[in-house]
Order: C-alpha cells, then structure tokens, then sequence
C-alpha cells in the first residue's frame, strides 16, 4: 500500500498535489534554492514596504511586511531562501522575516528586494556547551567562550542571522563592538528596541562563559572584535 508520504513527494515531483492529500502551497514544486544557509546564504535589502505572504500569490494570507530600516536605524537584512515564478510571471523570493514570533518565513514579490549578496559564513552558538563557532564555507575558523540568557530569560532558540554591526560608543557594559541578530526575546517583549537579541562585549568577563544575560550572548572583548572582523552582515546564525 502507498504511504500518504509516498504520494505527496510523487505529486511534488510532478508537480501537481495527488487527489486527496492538500498541496503545500508555501513549498511550491519549481522553486529555485537560493540559499542552504551553510556554505552560501544570499541576501538583500527591502526597497519597498511590500507585503509578505503565506505562499507565493497575491491573494495568500499575509503574515507580515517588509520593512526598510533595523531598530537601529541600519538598513534591513533578509535572508533570501529561494525563488518562484508564478503563472502570472511573477517572480517571487521566499525570505526570513525579523519579527515576533521567531523563525518566520514568508514570500514577497522579487522587485521588494534590492540585488542579491552571498556569504559563505555560518555562525552557530550552542548554549549547552557556552560555545560560538564561526565556520566559513563550511570549515571552523573561530570559536569562543559566550554568555548566554538566564534561565527567565533565555537565549532563544532557532535560525536567525547577522542584521547589523556597529561599534559601541560610550556603554562600556556591552563591549566594543556588537552584531545585532534576527532573533527577539521570547519573554522581553518592552525591552528597548523589541528585546533584540544582540552579540557583544562584556565589562563583566567573569561572567563568561555562563549564563548571566537578559538574552543577549555576550563575549569577552578580545573575542568579540576579533568575530566581528570576520563575520559579515548577512551571516546565518544557528542557536541550539
């Protein structure tokens, strides 16, 4: 007997849903990869508020809205997953959104989004073994000790990526440097810009490795600039 599973993939390969299992419309048959947020991510600014949607159409439910600027006033970053023409001819690119709640994808028309950059780098912090590693092209070329968000307010978990980086300036607390990720804290919700989880230095390095934070993942000064030479925006970021 033919499983369920077994018919859904043969439909997807041909490129029609099988009678009685229901398409998945946000997966359309016929999508280009664009990213394996591994060895190559791609990414793009927004160039318009567009919508972003369920699946990709017009008339899928929306989900949320591009937007132009971070909280910091930096330009946003969306991770650029795949691609999809419709029958329409229209081309539409399946993006990370930066927005409660976490780990949220969508689709939006393709003109929203300005050129495509790549990065070959992936940042993976582990909050059981307090560790950050920075591969690129798939190789480890960085690892740290990190402090990571208290038990009621924990670092949360999921695919995020590098949004912004700037320099510290008068808040020796947090460091020389820090990367703001696409991640927000599950339990912050009135903290100052959202309760954006960011990457940064410590005036407290006694403190890391552990758990000592509001969310943040905090490094030791030394490490957090030498992450931040080699970590572009764009990045992937992984939290287990």
């Amino acid at each position: 007997m033919i499983s369920a599973a077994a018919l859904a993939l043969a439909g997807s390969l041909m490129g029609t849903a099988p009678a009685g299992v229901a398409p998945d419309l946000a997966n359309p048959p016929g999508q280009v990869e664009l990213s394996n947020e591994t060895t190559v991510t791609r990414w793009a600014t927004a160039t318009a508020r567009a919508k972003a949607r369920s699946a990709p159409s017009p008339k899928a439910h929306r989900v949320g809205r591009l937007r132009l600027r971070t909280e910091d006033g930096f330009a946003e970053v969306y991770v650029v997953l795949s691609s999809f023409r419709d029958s329409a001819g229209r081309v539409w690119a399946r993006v990370r959104l930066p927005q409660r709640p976490n780990n949220v994808t969508a689709w939006v028309i393709r003109s929203a989004l300005g050129n495509l950059r790549v990065v070959h780098t992936k940042l993976v912090v582990n909050r059981r073994t307090l560790r950050v590693t920075l591969y690129d092209h798939g190789r480890p070329v960085f690892r740290a000790p990190v402090g990571v968000g208290k038990a009621s307010t924990p670092t949360p978990a999921g695919r995020f990526w590098i949004r912004e980086k700037f320099r510290v300036v008068g808040a020796p607390a947090y460091g020389p440097r820090a990367l703001g990720t696409a991640a927000y804290s599950n339990t912050l919700t009135d903290w100052p810009g959202g309760g954006v989880v960011g990457i940064h230095g410590t005036s407290e390095p006694g403190l890391v490795p552990g758990r000592p934070s509001h969310g943040c993942i905090r490094m030791k000064n030394r490490d957090i600039r030498r992450l931040y030479s080699l970590t572009p925006r764009g990045t992937p970021l992984l939290v287990k």
